[in-house]
Parts: structure tokens; sequence; C-alpha cells
């Protein structure tokens, strides 16, 4: 660590020297002083500072100050006066200086004067406030989170003007030192999932870090579990919502997506204007999300349980019109569903990549084309297309996406389970799944709260329920 003395040539000269080939760092030399004017330098990043003698600014204020003062004075106004009428900060070694510079500020150094004045810039550029563009909704706020994480955390304290609410900062990554913030209500928070995610992040083993979704995958449940562990966002009221049921948002610098945990499986299925909405209807949009994440997950394998081992449970005439469609089929009802569900997930992602309204446009002619050419080249049956079709629907109406993947890579274990033996391979793969998350956990809280274990949060998580008699047995319990 290399202390910032008084001799300024030596300063600028370890400077020179640690930003040797960094030619988007720009410093400035200066004169500041009434009658004995002192050498001075400024160092900044040229597209984060880029202007610094407007005197609306902050610099310009600090520097147009210090112009007008002798030296002494000058020295006396930043010990005492210019941290409490400024945005400034001292700086006592040059790697601090240098990572002050890194995150878009300005750093002046003064000759005779020990320390590095660390003065607050507008920093980098950003994509700024915009509309989420993932998380659609019909009612409530259209803003969505930025790529700054000082952004993003004022727009949620622009929702929670609470002291209560605190933002806890870290810098993550050896190399990139990218900043990561931790916003939670103080008084509702679990104290032991604040403990945990902070031991997580402090053994993440990465370099750089440049997006939450490093995050996610790095600080995830161990094994490599198939469901998500956190709730992802794009929204501030969404994330504010959360902290105030006493979860916790995870913000990370360059990425507009905030994670929130702990979760469990019933907040990916819920909307962001579901809190906005009566509830008669949400009830119903929320039992119909619930069947199509079954749907999603499995109605092919469904299909195929009955085609191949099933057949009567059908009635008659329809499998003789089955039977008919085909008849032309040239490979097993396996293959065939297989076939059609990779060329809809191709659809699919094609969709995703091909920019602006075109990619919307090429998925549903792309399906439509597929489809039907399918079924005149004898290579699918007009009721697979239908099941295939209908599975991407259910798909589309779960709000959260990384549910959503999941649950498509669920969809072909049971279609291997029902291949392999119908119906009661379908039952075996659901009981596993049921048995696998009944014992996951996110953060210490059951992943199926609040159908088991609700009892650990005192049956707050049942209030959409409105399980009134559960909650009065546990008061009864408690007074007991």
């Amino acid at each position: 660590m290399q202390k910032v003395v008084r001799d300024i040539d030596k300063n600028l000269e370890n400077m020179e020297s640690l930003l040797e080939g960094c030619d988007d760092i720009k410093h400035r030399n200066m004169r500041l002083g009434k009658k004995v004017a002192l050498k001075a330098c400024i160092y900044y990043v040229e597209v984060a500072v880029n202007n610094l003698t407007i005197e609306e600014s902050v610099i310009g204020k600090l520097l147009t100050k210090l112009m007008d003062l002798e030296p002494e004075q000058q020295y006396e106004f930043l010990r005492e006066n210019a941290l409490g009428i400024t945005d400034v900060n001292e700086l006592e070694t040059l790697e601090e200086a240098i990572m002050g510079i890194m995150v878009g500020d300005g750093v002046l150094f003064l000759d005779g004067y020990d320390r590095a004045i660390k003065i607050k810039s507008k920093g980098y550029p950003f994509m700024g406030v915009t509309q989420s563009d993932v998380e659609k909704v019909m009612r409530g706020s259209k803003e969505g989170f930025s790529d700054s994480v000082k952004c993003n955390t004022a727009l949620i304290r622009k929702r929670i003007r609470n002291s209560q609410l605190k933002v806890k900062e870290k810098v993550l990554g050896r190399e990139s030192n990218t900043t990561v913030a931790c916003v939670y209500m103080e008084n509702k928070a679990r104290k032991s999932v604040l403990k945990e995610i902070d031991e997580r992040l402090d053994k993440l083993p990465l370099s750089g870090i440049f997006d939450s979704g490093m995050i996610e995958k790095m600080t995830g449940e161990k094994g490599r579990s198939l469901f998500p562990a956190y709730q992802t966002t794009e929204r501030p009221d969404t994330a504010a919502m959360a902290i105030m049921e006493g979860r916790v948002v995870l913000i990370s610098d360059n990425s507009p997506v905030a994670l929130i945990f702990p979760s469990n499986l019933r907040h990916f299925f819920q909307a962001p204007d579901d809190y906005y909405t009566p509830t008669k209807f949400v009830s119903f949009i929320r039992c119909l999300r619930y069947i199509a994440g079954f749907l999603s997950m499995c109605l092919p394998a469904l299909y195929l349980s009955l085609v191949s081992f099933h057949t009567e449970l059908f009635p008659p005439d329809f499998i003789f019109s089955m039977a008919a469609a085909r008849q032309k089929i040239p490979y097993s009802p396996l293959v065939e569903m297989l076939f059609m569900e990779l060329a809809f997930e191709l659809i699919r992602e094609a969709g995703i990549r091909i920019p602006g309204p075109v990619g919307s446009a090429m998925g549903i002619v792309g399906g439509l084309i597929i489809g039907q050419a399918a079924v005149n080249a004898a290579l699918a049956s007009p009721i697979v297309v239908i099941v295939v079709a209908l599975t991407a629907l259910s798909s589309f109406a779960i709000p959260n996406e990384q549910l959503v993947f999941s649950l498509r890579l669920m969809k072909y274990i049971m279609l291997f389970g029902a291949a392999w033996l119908g119906l009661y391979g379908i039952f075996l793969i659901l009981s596993v799944l049921v048995v696998y998350l009944s014992a996951k956990k996110s953060f210490g809280f059951p992943y199926l709260l609040p159908v088991v274990s609700d009892e650990i949060n005192q049956f707050r998580d049942k209030q959409d329920y409105s399980l009134k008699e559960e909650q009065s047995i546990y008061q009864k319990k408690q007074q007991s």
C-alpha cells in the first residue's frame, strides 16, 4: 500500500506508474491559490468526468473555492469544511485513489497535502430508468431497474421511505471490483439469512463479476439444483414488496436484474400486479398459473403414456381417429413428440435472438408453418401439434422465466418416464419431485413454504391463502 505523501511530484510519479497504458484516464495539472499558487492535479476517467469547469458541479465549486484561498487556508478548508459542504472524501493511499477514479469520480492531489481528495462526479454513463420488457403488467408502476446500482437502490428507497431500510454495499471480484448492494428491512429480515449471504459472497472465487446472474450461479444452493434458488426481477416495486415481506434483495452494478431471497415455489407463480388487482380475479388467475405449470411439465408425457400404454382410457371413436392420423407416421410416438418439442424449442430460441417485433412474428409464423408442414409430410400427427402448442402456451402463462426453464427440462424427464412405464412412470417421477422439493431449502426456508413448515414464519406466508383457521391454531399454541 503506497501512502499519499506531501510531495505532489512523488505522488504523480507513482500514479503515472500505476496507470501506465490507461489512455482513457486523463489528468489535468493546475495552479490553485490566491497569491502563492500551489501545484495541483486531478485524475478522472474521460467519459465519467467530461467537464471540470462547470461551476454548478461539485468539482467546479471546490476548485473555484480553492482558487481564492491562501495555501494554509486551502489545507484548513479541506480538513475542516470541504467534507461538510461538498460531496468529497479523503483518501490515504494511492490504491484508494485509483479505486476512486475507477468508480467514475475525480481525484485531486494538492502539493503539501498528504491526502488525496475524491470528488463525486456524475459517474459512468448508464441506461437509465426504462420500462421492463420481461415483467409486463396491466396495473402498477411501469418503472424498471437500470444498470446502475446506485440508481436501483434509489428506486427502492423512493418506495420505502423508512430508516429501517438498509443498503449494505460490498465490492466483489478480485479484478473487476464490482459494487453489490444488499437491501433489506432491518426490523424484518432474518439475521441468519443476512449472515449466510455474506458468507457466500465472501467465498466467491470469481475475478470478475459483470451481472447478477454470475452471483446467482455461484452462490446458489449446493448440488446444482434444477429449480432456482433466487427469484429475479427487473421491477423496483416487486423488489420493494419483497423487502416489506422480510426478504432480502441483492443488486449488482451493471445489471438491471435484482435477486430476491429466500424464495419458495409460490413466489415464481406471482405476477407484479397481483397485489393491485381484486382478490377474486387474482385467485382465479393464480389457480390458472398452477394448472399451466403442471401442463407445461406433464402434458406431453400424459399424451405419450395414454397413446403407448393406456389406450383403453380413450373412447373407441377417438382411438380409431388417432390411429388413422398416425398410420403414416414412420416412427414411435416418443420420437414424434421429441421431434416436435425440439422444433418448437428452436423456434422459441430463434424468436428471442431476433431483434424487435420480427422475433415474435417469426415465432408465430414459424410455429404455424412447421406444424402444418410436419402434418402434411407425415412427420407428426395433428394431435401432437396441438399438444405441443398447448404446452408452449402453458409455459408462457408462468410469470417467472427461470421456473419456465426448470419446467421445460422436467418435461423431457417426464417424457422418458412416460415412455418407460406410462402413467406409473409419471407418478413415480412426480413422487420423487415432491420429496425432493419438500427437502429443498432456500437460505434455511423450505422450498414448499407455506404448504409445509409455515409455523417457522408464524403463518404470515399463508395470508395469500386466507387460512385463518391454521393461524388461530398457531396463536392458541403460542398462548398455551
